[in-house]
């Protein structure tokens, strides 16, 4: 620090350099207050950048300056040298210290005040990113707001207004930024980038420590992927009209949709968000989502339900006009599952379905006041090869009192099942045919958690008449492990699950340590090891977050994604041990085929890790 005489009185400025050494070397590297500062002498003026260069943090001495710009020499990243603008937007802009000559000597001040906070810096950074698509950029925002979150909660200075809120949240902010963004400028609206996003919203709180920033990286880049090189989105406006009751705007809504008259539909859906409460809004699109069947081979609903639980993140009233117009084109632009053969023939079950639609109304009746119990055997009845008995079993389920949710929730269990049994003698791009039924259900499922629309029983019948279809791919089923005793350490399990998807093939052994890992946590030595360790030893909150990072650190695909997080979702739900088990090893066993990848994108997230700390990548291999 330099003294008073020094720095002319001024103690904020600390005298780092002989005028006249600068002047025949050009440039120096200095030390002030614990970093290292390039000097450089040009043009006859004296400049001071922060020697690691934004981008990959090699030397910016090392570097060329020539016009008044300095050039990095590894990735030629340039910079305006006065101020440290970047002309290059992936290397983000360097930080310049202010400079004054005195006697001779070069001061700098090691401390300026930043041009804005460091989680404003880091939230548009990640806007760069998502508009460039810079993968390394994303990762390093993701990183930068995590921390800056961190530590808004322990230091005040770094919390802003009157209510302390943080400037930055390492999970809102890159959820808000990225829906912002992928609602905006995809033209085509909501898919599965947005979708992506979702689940890593959801399954952000079942994961660990830096799989939390993975899990924002992963959704992130996946929403800018999906935009790069489509047209915005340019949106409607609602009716001025704000007397229109639902049952008015629920008929326009379905009207347009079912001419596929995007635009209208919009317009409808913006007045329906000024009109009514949410739960109405909810309504009008899943009762749309289910005048046909199966849309989109399921996406459809999914993808609206998966709208709706972003929100619940970020806030509805904030985010819904934008999120849930960006859904409309899933709607209008659907594939019909009564358009389709396999729906038609050789059983008609697209009639099936819509005469069991058009019985609903008498149904609900007759159940009205009555409690409905799952019975002993209707999952199975659900796996059966009868599709009118399938039908038949669900017309009397209502018929008893079974609610939306209930019923919604057997037929999960069914489809949770067909994953679970996939044999591997089938082509591997059918596990997709059986995930799309899963991810289907789970959705009508969580949907009538939202909404008591009775429309949404017709999500039932579609998604067993699918279970149905899928039959032939549990011929023969998967061998499941049983239920036994294990004296292991919880860890030890963990960890050969970690490493068993680190090999191709290794569905069925997935399958066996995640059961074993149950009984490892129901053992009364387990219970006891539970008891005296510091971490908790093992418990199925840990399963989760290994499975988690075994997810997080492949270059996952968009079904795998979806996969786990309606598992877990599916682990929720249920009370059983046996559902339990048999959602966790149904996903590990969809996750061992999958697995491993390339991870090229954890590579990515591990320069953006170590370049925070510091690293001197260029150096270390």
């Amino acid at each position: 620090m330099a003294t008073e005489s020094e720095s002319g009185g001024d103690p904020e400025y600390v005298a780092v350099a002989d005028l006249a050494d600068l002047e025949r070397d050009g440039v120096a590297v200095v030390g002030a207050d614990g970093r290292a500062v390039a000097l450089f002498h040009h043009e006859g003026e004296v400049y001071a950048v922060d020697n690691r260069c934004p981008h990959m943090g090699f030397p910016l001495a090392r570097g060329t300056v020539e016009d008044g710009i300095l050039t990095c020499h590894w990735h030629h990243a340039r910079f305006e040298l006065e101020e440290g603008d970047t002309f290059d937007i992936w290397a983000d802009d360097v930080q310049t210290f202010p400079v004054e000559v005195r006697d001779g000597r070069v001061l700098i001040d090691p401390n300026p005040e930043p041009d804005v906070p460091p989680a404003v810096h880091w939230r548009n950074r990640l806007a760069d990113g998502l508009r460039e698509n810079l993968r390394l950029v994303m990762a390093k925002a993701v990183v930068g707001l995590d921390e800056e979150g961190r530590r808004a909660l322990t230091d005040p200075e770094r919390a802003g207004g009157e209510g302390g809120e943080p400037l930055a949240d390492g999970f809102r902010t890159p959820v808000e930024t990225a829906v912002n963004f992928g609602t905006r400028y995809r033209e085509m609206g909501w898919g599965r980038g947005l979708t992506t996003l979702g689940c890593m919203a959801n399954l952000h709180a079942d994961v660990g420590g830096r799989d939390k920033r993975r899990a924002m990286f992963l959704g992130v880049r996946e929403v800018a992927a999906e935009a790069a090189g489509e047209p915005p989105r340019f949106g409607q406006y609602a009716f001025d009209n704000r007397d229109l009751p639902k049952e008015r705007l629920k008929e326009w809504f379905r009207d347009c949709v079912e001419v596929r008259d995007a635009d209208g539909a919009e317009r409808v859906l913006l007045t329906a968000l000024a009109n009514l409460e949410e739960e109405a809004v909810a309504d009008v699109l899943f009762t749309a989502a289910t005048d046909h069947l199966y849309m989109n081979a399921g996406h459809t609903l999914d993808f609206v339900n998966k709208a709706f639980e972003t929100l619940d993140h970020v806030g509805f009233d904030d985010h819904a006009d934008a999120v849930l117009a960006s859904t409309v084109r899933q709607l209008t632009g659907a594939t019909r599952s009564e358009e389709l053969s396999s729906w038609r023939q050789p059983v008609d079950i697209a009639s099936l379905c819509f005469d069991a639609h058009d019985l609903l109304p008498d149904l609900v009746a007759a159940g009205e006041g009555r409690a409905w119990e799952r019975p002993d055997g209707f999952v199975e009845t659900l796996l059966s090869d009868d599709p009118e008995a399938i039908v038949d079993a669900l017309a009397d389920a209502i018929r008893e009192g079974a609610t939306t949710t209930q019923l919604a929730d057997a037929v999960a269990r069914a489809a949770t099942r067909r994953v679970a049994y996939f044999a591997t003698n089938n082509e591997f791009s059918d596990w997709n045919t059986v995930h799309h039924t899963f991810t289907y259900a789970n959705a009508v499922h969580r949907a009538t958690l939202r909404t008591d629309a009775v429309e949404l029983y017709r999500g039932c019948f579609d998604a067993a008449m699918s279970v149905y279809l899928d039959r032939f791919l549990n011929t023969p089923r998967a061998p499941l492990p049983t239920p036994g005793e294990s004296d292991r350490d919880p860890g030890e399990v963990r960890e050969e699950l970690l490493s068993c998807f680190d090999e191709q093939g290794k569905v069925n052994r997935a399958a066996a340590l995640v059961c074993e890992y149950f009984d490892v946590c129901e053992s009364a030595d387990s219970r006891a090891r539970r008891t005296a360790s510091d971490d908790g030893g093992g418990d199925t909150d840990d399963l989760k977050r290994t499975l988690g990072r075994g997810l997080l650190r492949e270059d996952a695909g968009f079904h795998t994604l979806q996969n786990v997080e309606a598992a877990f979702r599916r682990f929720e739900a249920v009370e059983e041990d046996e559902e339990r088990r048999l959602a966790l090893m149904a996903t590990a066993r969809y996750m061992a085929a999958h697995f491993p990848t390339r991870r090229e994108a954890e590579q990515t997230f591990s320069i953006a890790t170590r370049l925070h700390r510091g690293e001197r990548l260029h150096e270390v291999e």
